[in-house]
């Protein structure tokens, strides 16, 4: 009762705007003493997990993702993938949901994808003749791409406290990614098939040469994703090491090729990187604790006696930790998200036989879902504010995208467990 207590003192003061680090140190600070532990053994013990270079990493794709975006290197992606499907009717959303996909694989953020390709798309999209609300919706969605496509700033972390491989679980959120961004496009072109508003593009006069140029331009944006996970999964670099090339690329591209970036805004990127890492290392301090003390207390072991009392069924407890899940993901953003949920679920998962590796995909999966579903939906409430829409107007399509794009792939990434485990094995021979 007390553990669950302490759970109950952290969702509630998130949810009425106290700031997530003092939300999770609240929480430790309530079981530190309600239990009576000594601090001694405890608060060194944060600071010793911390002691990892793999951490490193966080901050370093944080501010590649910030040199990114101001570099406006989604307006090139954007470019080359309209030239395959702009003919086509729903084509131009099929473009923002296959460009958040790509740009997600540059910057393994969500809200940093929306904020990028949302304010090169929703013009755009505008004049395309979608509805605001059903771009909005259809933007919010294929976001969360930026959360699956690796590199993943949530898979790093859920590695970390996990204690499983990066790389394994980069890889384990490809292909639930990937059915996710071509069941978002369908869902898209069902839903707008009957809109005759929706202008259609003309065919391009010269294809050939289109092509090569709106290539060209595109190269360089489209080299960082290769240059970096080529580099990690040939086992060149580590991802620590990956992502510190990734600031050293997007500097030179972006002063000297796409020339978006300036030395202002530059030190805007590294300041608002140094605010996001500093709230991240705090976190990921009291949660180093909270899973100390989940251990020490056996929280997972009374979760399980809960959720077993309430069946037995393997099918019906997985479905009752991807609801926890979403419902975690509909209340916080995805990095306290992950930080909370990896340590107190995945001794319950391993008892269900699921492998660790497959996990990290249903986190990624159930977290993003959580970001876009009502009635709290962080990511959708953003995208509205982006493209002015109302969110009665994106209730309905994105209840639609839950229900034929998200829901299939969460099934799926959940009871097929060799669409997570199938690139882990191929590539890194993990069992």
């Amino acid at each position: 009762m007390i553990t669950l207590l302490a759970l109950v003192i952290l969702v509630v003061t998130l949810v009425i705007g106290v700031p997530v680090p003092f939300a999770f140190l609240a929480s430790v600070t309530y079981l530190i003493f309600t239990f009576d532990y000594d601090p001694s053994f405890l608060l060194p013990y944060g600071f010793s997990r911390m002691n990892n270079t793999v951490i490193l990493a966080i901050p370093l794709f944080i501010i590649a993702g910030g040199l990114i975006n101001r570099a406006h290197i989604g307006d090139r992606l954007v470019g080359m993938v309209d030239l395959f499907v702009g003919r086509i009717r729903g084509g131009l959303g099929a473009v923002s949901v296959v460009s958040c996909a790509v740009f997600g694989s540059i910057t393994g953020s969500a809200a940093a994808t929306l904020s990028a390709i949302g304010t090169i798309m929703f013009p755009k999209l505008y004049t395309g003749g979608y509805p605001r609300g059903h771009s909005a919706a259809l933007m919010a969605n294929a976001s969360v791409l930026g959360m699956l496509i690796p590199p993943s700033s949530i898979m790093i972390l859920y590695a970390w406290v996990g204690q499983q491989s990066v790389l394994a679980a980069f890889l384990a959120s490809v292909v639930p990614g990937l059915i996710l961004t071509a069941l978002l496009c369908v869902v898209n072109m069902v839903l707008v098939r009957g809109n005759r508003d929706i202008v259609v593009r003309e065919p391009i006069a010269d294809f050939p040469r289109e092509l090569g140029v709106r290539t060209g331009r595109a190269i360089p944006a489209l080299t960082m994703p290769l240059l970096v996970l080529g580099g990690i999964y040939g086992g060149f670099v580590t991802p620590t090491e990956a992502a510190a090339l990734s600031v050293l690329y997007a500097i030179p591209i972006g002063f000297l090729i796409y020339r978006g970036l300036t030395l202002r805004g530059v030190g805007e990127v590294l300041l608002q990187s140094a605010v996001t890492t500093g709230v991240i290392m705090v976190m990921l301090y009291a949660v180093m604790i909270l899973s100390r003390l989940y251990v020490m207390e056996d929280v997972p072991g009374l979760i399980m006696d809960s959720l077993t009392a309430l069946s037995e069924n393997r099918v019906v407890l997985l479905l009752m930790i991807n609801l926890f899940m979403i419902i975690i993901g509909m209340l916080m953003d995805d990095v306290s998200a992950v930080l909370l949920v990896t340590p107190m679920l995945l001794p319950l998962i391993i008892q269900l036989d699921v492998d660790p590796v497959q996990f990290a995909a249903i986190v990624g999966v159930n977290l993003g879902l959580g970001n876009i579903t009502p009635p709290t939906a962080p990511l959708l409430y953003l995208s509205g504010k982006l493209n002015g829409a109302r969110l009665d107007e994106m209730m309905a399509p994105t209840l639609w995208m839950i229900l034929f794009a998200w829901m299939p792939t969460l099934v799926l990434t959940t009871f097929v467990p060799e669409l997570s485990l199938w690139l882990p094995r191929v590539l890194l021979g993990v069992n």
